[in-house]
């Protein structure tokens, strides 16, 4: 029973900075490849007519895709984030999904 107290807890202390980073990963990459069009706070930029990233209704799973493929028939818009990876997009997803 030790043991299993111990392997429990070390999962944890693994497992929650590792959640962290990939909190901070995705604020990186939203800073680097997202802010300059859609605002700091992902709050869109009309000027240029990017819309707000804040507030989406897409999920994460539907957000990934769309970051890494584009959508189909657009070619500003639904352009794909070029050099994202799956990873990366997954965390900016759920960066943008938190955001507030």
């Amino acid at each position: 029973m030790k043991s299993f107290c111990t392997l429990t807890a070390l999962a944890l202390l693994v497992a929650v900075p590792l959640s962290l980073m990939a909190a901070e990963d995705g604020a990186a990459v939203y800073k680097s490849k997202c802010a300059a069009c859609h605002g700091d706070n992902g709050e869109g930029k009309s000027a240029i007519k990017m819309p707000p990233v804040k507030g989406t209704t897409m999920t994460v799973e539907q957000l990934v895709p769309y970051l890494t493929k584009g959508e189909p028939g657009k070619t500003i818009h639904g352009k794909p984030i070029s050099g994202l990876s799956e990873e990366q997009a997954k965390a900016v997803s759920e960066f943008i999904k938190e955001m507030k």
